[in-house]
């Protein structure tokens, strides 16, 4: 026991002790909860292909852009987090799964899916009244939800003008000869929802914080979007965008890299060793789990200089901090069982950004930049309270009608 304690810290450096219990912790109890039956991952693959994404864009950029009007048009500040959760859900419902859900149904499966995700980290003992019964209670509810989405989807096919996650999903199992039943369904659909959900919301937060934190930042991102014809001012303008225009932004890329170094969502994970080996005198069994620490491996890594400062340039060409070393940096995981959503979640980021520079002008609404809690994903230990306003084609605030009132009357 003694040799696992001197694994663990030689591994993770004595940090985020409590961060990987937690997120042992959650891989158990989500595969517990979710109770899912892992399909072949060449039929989740193609749900991640450059030709779904590129089907997945216009529905992308119009949620965030939706969400953005409906921030900007609050008459005080919003909580952040709170708010990002939700888009990243509805980003999940209509974009990925394409449920024709109302406002009213939509709200109440958030609701749902709130419970559900807030008694994933309960412990698990099936007793009357836990937290957990409560997270079993509420899958149940949430997959009654899911299944009548589903077969209202399956029925009515008319009038869809673009494939869906799920139905990518669904064609590929027949392709594979793995046609896929309602259960199964239901469970992948539950995985998907779920694997969009958290760790987008929290990378969302913290491109919203970091913006507000770096003007300078935000400024040299406009100026890359104007100087390529995409500072559209909140309109959907011809020539929209497309992954290859949004993966060309070489800025852009620089700053969700520089975001997911400083602000990994997610502490680490672990592998099954498959063969005894030695690392640095220890001796790693066959059979036992490994934990790796992406944040560790981030603040550590000898390419990356000042790690505690927000820099995007350091991945520029002019330097390139990131170009030595395999697995200095590693925001998705590393090898063949990286993150399968990595580019669809780079491409959600990269998108709010874009509109973010486009649509907004925002503000810290407190005093004080909350405190980042980095479990069981990064997220603000209090309220990101932030105002919101709109900006019209000249980059201008946008004055609601009651502001142009009052300030008539002043």
């Amino acid at each position: 026991m003694a040799g696992a304690r001197k694994v663990l810290h030689l591994l993770t450096a004595g940090k985020f002790f409590n961060s990987y219990i937690a997120y042992v912790s959650y891989e158990f109890r989500l595969t517990n909860i979710l109770s899912y039956s892992a399909l072949p991952l060449l039929v989740f693959s193609k749900i991640f292909s450059h030709e779904a994404l590129e089907t997945y864009l216009p529905k992308i950029q119009l949620v965030i852009q939706d969400t953005l009007r409906v921030w900007s048009s609050h008459p005080g500040s919003i909580s952040v987090y709170c708010e990002a959760q939700k888009l990243t859900f509805r980003m999940a419902i209509r974009v990925l799964l394409g449920f024709r859900l109302s406002d009213e149904e939509l709200n109440h499966l958030f609701q749902v899916f709130q419970q559900f995700v807030e008694n994933v980290f309960s412990l698990p003992v099936d007793l009357p009244f836990s937290g957990y019964r409560r997270g079993i209670r509420a899958r149940e509810t949430l997959l009654k939800g899911l299944e009548k989405a589903i077969q209202e989807k399956l029925q009515n096919t008319q009038g869809k003008d673009y494939t869906d996650a799920l139905d990518v999903l669904i064609e590929s199992g027949k392709e594979h000869g793995n046609e896929l039943t309602m259960q199964e369904l239901k469970d992948a659909t539950l995985e998907l929802i779920f694997a969009a959900y958290a760790t987008t919301a929290s990378a969302s937060t913290s491109l919203i914080m970091q913006l507000l934190k770096h003007p300078a930042v935000l400024e040299k991102l406009r100026e890359e979007l104007r100087g390529n014809g995409i500072l559209h001012n909140g309109c959907v303008c011809e020539g929209a965008l497309r992954v290859d225009t949004i993966s060309s932004l070489h800025y852009l890329d620089c700053v969700i890299k520089e975001l997911l170094r400083l602000f990994t969502p997610i502490s680490g994970g672990y592998r099954t060793v498959l063969q005894t080996f030695e690392l640095d005198g220890f001796q790693i069994p066959k059979g036992w789990s490994v934990l790796y620490s992406i944040r560790d491996t981030h603040d550590t890594a000898p390419v990356f200089k000042n790690v505690d400062v927000f820099d995007p340039d350091r991945f520029g060409q002019d330097r390139t901090e990131d170009k030595d070393g395999r697995f200095h940096y590693l925001p998705f995981g590393g090898g063949v069982r990286n993150c399968l959503g990595k580019q669809l979640a780079k491409l959600f980021l990269k998108t709010l950004a874009i509109e973010l520079a486009s649509m907004s002008r925002f503000e810290l609404a407190t005093r004080t930049f909350p405190k980042i809690m980095p479990v069981p994903v990064v997220h603000p230990a209090g309220e990101l309270k932030v105002r919101f306003y709109g900006l019209d084609s000249n980059q201008n605030e946008i004055v609601t009608e009651t502001d142009a009132i009052l300030g008539a009357t002043v």
